[in-house]
């Protein structure tokens, strides 16, 4: 299990689970009973299924483990079967809660440090992982930055354009994005005053039962005028506990992730994508853009 393979590859997901034991990190390994290896948590994705939800279910699966998404990780390709490839994409995932219990997959689960895991991994592949995710700060804070989805073209609504509402289309991923941006388990929900931006997260704050948070220094218009006011808000929300979601426009968003410092410029903002922000002390770490987060 090394090294990079080139032509079709199955694509499979999985994570490096960690927890913060008396000050101590310390990441999960899995002992795989049919293989009698030791590796990371990961396994193929269903038909259909968006690579971060498949490593999410992979990981509860083989660990028992209620997880937080975080920082995004590399991904390794190596030969499996009769010329077959896995291509398999990580995130990093913070420990919940939850137990492990031994099954015919996985029989064993052991906490370690960083140090102590890489001695314990069987493939070069994982070990390369590992490493991938102790190079940066683990435990960081998230700023999740979403472009509001599809809301039709402009000229064809005659109304006031701050009430132009989400087609069809829009509607659809909204929903959609609601299983991608609940793993990052947000405790704060701000829109820009659109209607079309608010109904972007609206999905999401029924299924958490949170409210949607009204930004008005978060539009286009407003943040082009007075930059200043949005990079306040942005700040407020940054000093709450947990992860924010803020929904804004297309205009808005490059320019708070230019003036964040975020890696990725010239930074891609389709409608309905997202930017996840893994923030430590030193500013932002890590930025991973999600152009869909549906089907």
């Amino acid at each position: 299990m090394n090294g990079t393979v080139q032509g079709q590859a199955t694509p499979a997901a999985g994570g490096v689970l960690w927890r913060q034991d008396d000050d101590r990190l310390q990441v999960a390994v899995v002992h795989r009973p049919r293989y009698e290896d030791w590796t990371l948590p990961k396994g193929k994705l269903h038909s259909g299924e968006h690579p971060l939800l498949a490593a999410v279910r992979e990981v509860e699966e083989e660990t028992g483990a209620e997880v937080e998404v975080g920082r995004r990780l590399s991904s390794v390709e190596y030969p499996f079967g009769d010329d077959a490839i896995k291509r398999v994409s990580y995130w990093a995932m913070r420990y919940r809660g939850g137990e492990h219990v031994a099954g015919n997959e996985v029989d064993q689960l052991r906490w370690a440090t960083v140090a102590e895991a890489t001695q314990q991994l069987s493939y070069p592949a994982d070990r390369g992982v590992l490493a991938d995710f102790a190079r940066l700060p683990v435990p960081t804070r998230t700023l999740l930055l979403l472009r509001h989805a599809r809301a039709g073209k402009r000229s064809a609504f005659s109304g006031d354009d701050r009430l132009r509402p989400l087609d069809k289309a829009g509607r659809r991923q909204a929903r959609e994005a609601v299983p991608v941006l609940a793993a990052f388990h947000p405790r704060q929900l701000l829109a820009a005053d659109r209607v079309r931006c608010e109904q972007s997260v609206q999905p999401l704050a029924e299924h958490l039962g949170l409210p949607v948070l009204s930004a008005p220094t978060l539009s286009d218009e407003a943040y082009n005028k007075e930059p200043d006011a949005g990079r306040a808000t942005v700040r407020e929300a940054l000093e709450q506990p947990g992860t924010t979601v803020i929904c804004s426009q297309g205009e808005t968003i490059p320019a708070l992730l230019k003036q964040l410092g975020a890696p990725g410029a010239p930074y891609p903002t389709r409608k309905g994508s997202l930017w996840v922000l893994s923030i430590a002390d030193r500013g932002v770490i890590a930025a991973d853009y999600y152009p869909r987060l549906g089907t």
